[in-house]
């Protein structure tokens, strides 16, 4: 076909250009086959150096031939294809502009042009299109490797990705050339822009396109179709297209987002914005959330314009709003976000026009109002929105109350995300508050408070000096018409005689000064003696005016009111009085006017002063607010501390380390409450609190290293002021990290020095803890402690008068750290411990100020002796013989008292002798208790050390021919027995020495045993609160030596934990006897109840500490988890936060050990709700719905509803039945767990005609529909009817109900019948032979009904609950225990020593 005489059509597919189409439509002849290609191409080669681009029409079939064999050729004619059609579109390009500008071109050539171009652009765009298909194979078929390039310049000889960007910039310079003119009317056929922007979208599509490397490609594409829409009306497709894709391809959000934004911008084209946006938003919200993927794209692409080009997507805001509304979140957040931006980059500051404003407001609501939106994923959006909004300062101030008081109810929100997101809004209020740097609420109170009076009193004092002609007489009138109206008819509805007594009226008053004298009385709102002076005005001067107008047929009231409003609104009669009636004529209004005019603009100062002190009230109060609502924040934060999510703990850590600079009170107590995080498991965590411990006091402000030293020191004792044990502890811990770490100066440890040897001025508490925090320090690196050993001693032990024993003790605690025990080395190695020797000037002093102390009655001196016992042991060489000498020495002293009072016996000497009887009881237990550990830990120890280095050195001088004889004693030793012989021959001798010697009569503590049980048998014959404490926890330590003696005393130590009436003694002694039960688990274990009991002790001291020890005991296995566990839920309800606290991490602990709450908690819902020893039905609500919490597993879930359903049969009142329906309701049930239910109906079916059982079931219900699946509707359906059922018409009407149903529902319950009987028997069985009250026959339905006498028969014999744990009644709880009442039955429990675990 001659190239004149045909046309080019675009085909839909290669296909369609081998069919004849019609008439003079183009049609490809021939497809050559691959052997004949390279030859066709060097001659269509040949004729375009000749021909120029118009070659392609007698060669395209060449072209088409290498595309349909594109597959099977070669890459090197592949790549030589693409080289040359890259040229022939080139030059193309390049002779257009001539071809268009000719005026006399032909129409034969006209077309010959346009086939060309067009066959030219087809070959072209349809290879870039192959090529990029097999790239996306070889990339499919190489997933992540790192010769991915490599491979794929392999595959076709050259690297793809660099010639893409090429082909398009010639696309698009083609595209920019005026080639309509080669159409006809010039109007370019719709399929050739298709063709070009095809190719584009089909780049688009290959997920690598967003790759940083693929950029060139990317800008390539977004500036060919930008071409596209402006010139050849593309925005349609465009929108569609772009829409589609988003909706199919997750990484084309950013890209076409840069896409869209570079055509509104560069090219113009906003209209496409609001198009897209419209597409978007007539999707439907139902579709989109079928379609979470699509709506990623959607959520994602708006997002991301809304930070490029917010201005033009405003305007098509309104079309986006309905997805608020929709289901999905991520919509919501896309919008919400787009809202953000706005007003982050368009709607801010202060000179916005008052609609812009509006949109502001109107943003600024939506996003408050999602603050509470159902999902937690939006409102933690809304508050990360916010916390930009906030740092940007974008936020109008009267928004700022509103949006704190959002995140702080956000603080107690149940997602961790919300909580995390709410934490750091309110940082970011803290850090850009436009009040003050320091925000106590404390400190805004007092100027807020004066600022408000001075406003008050500028208020009162303008409308005092405001005349009242400068107010409209009008209002006035209209203002007192209600009350004065009221007024006159209560006067004229008196009798005449009882009328208000008339005022009197002088002789020389004239009319105009009675109606002065009545303008003022109204004026000071004096109705009736106005009203009384108008009566006596009327009848005074009746011919006057305004009196002469009186029309008589008038009512009273009319009459009156008139007079009064003339005389009123009228020339007031004061200024009259004060003008002289010559200056009432044509003077008058001038002199007014003259003194009008100088008044103005002192007048004009006032109002400014008023509007600049009203503006200084306003920003007090908001400062005030904002103060408020950041205390009640901190405290809610505060309680977040201990979460188990390890970035909410992080981020409350970070909150705090901020808040401390705004010189709020409560951050004090944060910084405080986070020490304990030290300890925590998790590496985060404990790097935050040693982070937070950095910026908060290591890096403090000073001109000096010393000055820096100084306030870090003055930060630090802050912390140290009333601090526990157990904070001090944790501040040790950080500051050992700082100092191994070298983090503290060497300035720091020099002023603690100054400071401690009193160098430096400061008062006894600053020297006591820089004592104390030089011992901290001395914990990471013992030199700074051990060098100055002498120097210490001169601090605290020196003699003055009178002793400071509190420095005195934090000396001995320093030293300690010499030889801390918790960082010896190990037992085996050969180095002996750190000991000094007895002579020593330590032992010496500490020895003196102990017996110098021992006969003063300073409190602090019991604290002291006990630190300084304990150094003596851990330090000296033969301890127990300095500690004999102490005590024989106070004993002697305590003596030579006795002897010279026994001749006088007053008050003041009988105080005496209990101080020194208490302080003597004290150090006896001391010793006691630091004798026992010596022989446990430092002689033990010291005695394997000495073993191990004695096997060593025999090892060595063994000869090898002896290692080899004893066959039997080498098994021996490789399998450890030997060492493991000797711990235990060891350990023998240390506890034959605790049970023989120690209390033996011929040791010194064995004197002052008959003393401590004469005191604690007596109760009555010493009194002294002070002394039985003593005592009861003398006589605890020294149960602790021995095991004999202890058993001895068992009896005495609990009957005084029962009954003593010192809360101090039994709290004492609730320790010492869970010392006891670790120490000697077998002896203690049958006094275990009476443990228990001291859980209801009614003293808040000794609950807490009962809550403490038995916490550890139980955790630490130490005691057996019985029924009587429920004290310990009882704990949950304390009026004591700090209590019910405890008892809450002691659950919460527990619930990690297996199923140890779910097996105990048939037991606990029985001694609750029982009816003679349980609790309150609120409270028991309280501790079950804490308590069910645990119970996450489904197992267990159906197996207690099972449980508890039976327990209705053997329930016996009517708040039995109540508790158990809410333990039901409180459970996660699921199908399972309703199919329990079902199978056992009838247990709780006779139930429900009480309303809370009724109630209970149906929030059961409620839950399950929550999730549940269609085919489990049914089901939930069918308990509902019988829940309804039974409880409007009873049981039976159930039973009527299920014989009513089909036969295979029959059929299916008499399938199942026999099984259930025989679960029924076997249960049974095993009931017989259990005493566990949950265990009840498996119920069975019945298939007769009782006679209606037989049931409330049986109704009337309801068994009695048995507890299964039941060891103890409410007898053996009593302390007067007899002989035959002591428990003599023991579990015994086998101690493995840990030394044999060990080998």
């Amino acid at each position: 076909m001659s190239p004149q005489l045909f046309e080019f059509h675009l085909p839909l597919s290669p296909a369609e250009l081998l069919k004849n189409g019609g008439r003079n439509k183009y049609v490809v002849q021939e497809v050559l086959s691959i052997r004949h290609l390279p030859t066709q191409l060097r001659a269509f080669q040949a004729a375009f150096r000749a021909q120029g681009p118009l070659a392609i029409l007698e060669h395209f079939d060449t072209i088409y031939s290498i595309l349909h064999h594109f597959r099977s050729i070669d890459s090197d004619l592949k790549e030589e294809t693409l080289e040359f059609l890259i040229k022939v579109v080139s030059r193309h390009s390049q002779e257009l502009p001539g071809v268009l500008d000719d005026a006399t071109l032909s129409m034969s050539d006209r077309s010959a042009h346009l086939n060309a171009l067009k066959m030219n652009c087809y070959a072209l765009i349809r290879l870039l299109e192959s090529f990029e298909t097999m790239s996306s194979q070889i990339m499919d078929l190489e997933l992540g490797g790192k010769g991915k390039k490599s491979r794929a310049k392999a595959a076709h000889g050259f690297d793809w990705e660099e010639e893409r960007q090429p082909i398009l910039q010639l696309l698009t310079q083609l595209l920019q050339l005026d080639i309509r003119h080669l159409w006809n009317h010039s109007i370019i056929e719709e399929e050739f822009v298709s063709l070009v922007t095809g190719c584009c979208y089909r780049l688009l599509e290959n997920p690598t396109i967003n790759h940083q490397k693929n950029r060139p490609t990317r800008e390539a594409i977004a500036h060919l179709l930008g071409v596209a829409l402006t010139r050849y009306n593309h925005l349609l497709s465009a929108t569609v297209k772009i829409t589609q894709m988003l909706q199919h391809y997750e990484h084309l959000a950013p890209v076409l987002v840069a896409a869209v934004s570079l055509w509104a911008t560069d090219f113009g084209m906003k209209s496409i914005v609001g198009e897209i946006v419209r597409e978007i938003g007539q999707k439907c919200p139902q579709e989109l959330s079928r379609d979470p993927a699509g709506t990623k794209g959607f959520a994602a692409f708006l997002t991301e314009l809304a930070e490029r080009i917010p201005a033009v997507l405003m305007s098509s805001m309104c079309i986006l709003l309905d997805h608020l509304d929709g289901e999905n979140y991520m919509m919501r957040n896309a919008v919400l976000a787009a809202m953000a931006e706005m007003i982050l980059q368009v709607l801010n500051g202060d000179q916005l026009e008052e609609a812009a404003r509006d949109t502001r407001d109107q943003f600024l609501d939506t996003l408050q109002a999602h603050g509470h939106d159902v999902n937690s994923f939006v409102r933690s959006r809304v508050l990360q929105l916010f916390t930009r909004i906030v740092q940007q300062k974008v936020l109008p101030l009267t928004r700022f109350q509103a949006v704190v008081a959002l995140a702080v109810g956000r603080l107690e929100d149940k997602s961790v995300l919300v909580c995390k997101n709410a934490i750091q809004l309110l940082a970011s209020f803290l850090t850009n508050n436009p009040f003050s740097s320091k925000l106590s609420d404390t400190d805004l109170a007092g100027p807020l408070q004066k600022e408000t009076q001075k406003l008050q009193d500028m208020r009162a004092q303008r409308r005092a000096t405001t005349t009242s002609a400068e107010l409209d007489p009008e209002e006035e009138w209209e203002a007192m018409l209600p009350e004065l109206k009221s007024t006159l008819q209560q006067l004229l509805a008196l009798p005449q005689d009882e009328e208000e007594p008339s005022l009197e009226i002088a002789e020389k008053e004239t009319i105009e000064d009675m109606k002065g004298r009545i303008h003022q009385l109204l004026a000071k709102a004096k109705y009736k003696q106005a009203i009384a002076l108008t009566q006596q005005t009327i009848s005074r001067f009746p011919e006057s005016e305004p009196f002469s107008n009186v029309v008589p047929e008038e009512p009273e009231e009319t009459k009156f009111l008139s007079l009064l409003e003339t005389i009123f609104k009228g020339p007031a009669a004061t200024t009259q009085e004060k003008n002289p009636p010559t200056s009432a004529g044509s003077k008058g209004p001038g002199l007014s006017e003259c003194k009008d005019k100088p008044s103005l603009p002192g007048r004009s100062r006032d109002d400014e002063e008023l509007v600049k002190q009203e503006m200084l009230v306003q920003y007090l109060q908001d400062a005030y607010s904002f103060s408020v609502k950041i205390t009640q924040a901190i405290s809610i934060i505060n309680k977040m501390m201990y979460e188990n999510t390890t970035s909410v703990v992080q981020e409350v850590i970070e909150f705090f380390v901020m808040v401390s600079q705004f010189g709020l009170p409560q951050a004090l107590h944060g910084v405080r409450r986070m020490l304990p995080l030290i300890w925590s498991k998790e590496p985060g965590v404990r790097e935050a609190v040693l982070n937070a411990y950095r910026q908060l006091y290591l890096s403090p402000k000073g001109d000096s290293a010393r000055a820096k030293a100084q306030t870090l020191i003055q930060n630090l004792s802050l912390l140290l002021v009333n601090a526990s044990v157990g904070t001090v502890q944790c501040l040790e811990e950080i500051l050992c990290e700082f100092v191994q770490k070298d983090e503290l100066k060497p300035a720091v440890t020099q002023v603690l020095w100054e400071r401690a040897t009193g160098k430096v001025p400061c008062s006894p508490l600053e020297r006591c803890s820089s004592v104390m925090l030089l011992g901290m320090m001395a914990r990471g690196k013992p030199e700074i402690v051990g060098s100055n050993l002498d120097l210490l001693v001169d601090i605290g032990l020196e003699k003055r008068c009178p002793q400071d024993y509190r420095l005195a003790q934090q000396v001995c605690q320093a030293i300690t750290s010499i030889s801390d025990r918790r960082k010896q080395p190990s037992l085996g190695k050969s180095q002996p411990p750190f000991r000094l020797p007895q002579e020593h000037r330590l032992f010496e002093r500490l020895q003196d100020v102990v017996t110098q102390g021992f006969v003063h009655p300073d409190p602090l001196w019991i604290p002291f002796k006990e630190v300084a016992v304990a150094l003596i042991y851990q330090l000296a060489e033969g301890p127990e013989l300095i500690c004999a000498q102490m005590l024989q020495s106070c004993a002697k002293q305590a003596l030579d008292k006795l002897e010279k009072s026994s001749t006088q016996q007053d008050q003041k000497e009988a105080r005496v002798l209990t101080l020194l009887l208490m302080n003597l009881l004290a150090l006896a237990g001391d010793v006691a208790l630091q004798q026992m550990v010596h022989l446990e830990q430092a002689v033990s120890g010291e005695l394997c050390r000495r073993r191990v280095l004695r096997e060593e050195q025999e090892q060595k001088t063994k000869e090898p021919k002896e290692k080899n004889t004893g066959s039997e004693t080498t098994m021996e030793e490789e399998m450890g027995l030997v060492g493991a012989t000797a711990d235990d021959t060891e350990a023998e001798l240390i506890r034959g020495i605790c049970e023989m010697e120690l209390l033996d009569g011929k040791q010194t503590l064995a004197a002052f045993v008959p003393l401590v049980l004469k005191v604690c048998n007596n109760p009555g014959l010493y009194n002294s609160p002070e002394l039985s404490a003593a005592a009861s926890l003398a006589l605890g330590k020294f149960c602790m030596i021995s095991a004999t003696f202890c058993d001895s005393q068992l009896r005495l130590l609990f009957t005084m934990l029962e009954k003593s009436s010192l809360p101090i003694v039994r709290s004492n002694l609730m320790i010492a006897t869970g010392d006891l039960a670790i120490r000697f688990p077998n002896l203690v274990d049958p006094w275990t109840p009476h443990l228990y009991a001291r859980l209801r002790d009614p003293a808040q001291q000794v609950r807490k500490t009962a809550g403490l020890v038995m916490t550890q005991l139980i955790l630490k296995d130490m005691v057996k988890v019985k029924g009587q566990v429920s004290e310990m839920a009882v704990l949950l309800i304390d009026p004591v936060s700090e209590i019910s606290a405890l008892a809450k991490t002691f659950f919460t602990e527990l619930s990690h050990k297996g199923n140890t709450i779910y097996n105990l908690l048939p037991d606990i819902i029985s001694r609750l709700s029982d009816p003679e020893g349980g609790v309150e039905e609120e409270p028991f609500h309280t501790i079950m719905k804490q308590l069910l919490s645990y119970i996450t597993k489904d197992k267990q879930t159906e197996s207690l509803v099972e449980k508890l359903c039976q327990r209705f049969r053997t329930a016996r009142t009517e708040r039995q039945y109540r508790d158990l329906a809410y333990c039901v309701s409180q459970l996660p049930l699921t199908e399972r767990g309703l199919r329990k239910m079902l199978d056992n109906f009838d247990c709780f079916g006779d139930k429900l005609s009480d309303e809370s059982v009724f109630s209970a079931f149906l929030s059961v219900v409620s839950k399950l529909r929550r999730g549940a699946k269609p085919e489990g509707k049914a089901m939930i359906d069918e308990f509902e009817q019988k829940l309804r059922t039974c409880h409007t018409r009873g049981l039976d009407a159930v039973e009527e109900l299920e014989a009513g149903q089909g036969d295979s529902q029959k059929a299916l319950s008499t399938k199942k019948q026999p099984a259930a009987s025989r679960r029924q028997q076997q249960r049974l069985a095993s009931a017989a032979s259990s005493d566990n009250d949950f265990v009840t026959p498996e119920p069975c339905r019945r298939t007769s009904r009782r006679p209606l006498n037989t049931l409330q028969r049986l109704s009337k014999k309801k068994p009695k609950i048995v507890f299964s744990s039941d060891e103890s009644s409410e007898e053996d709880l009593s302390a007067e225990m007899t002989e035959d009442e002591t428990p003599k039955k023991t579990t015994p429990i086998r101690r493995v020593s840990a030394r044999r675990l060990r080998s």
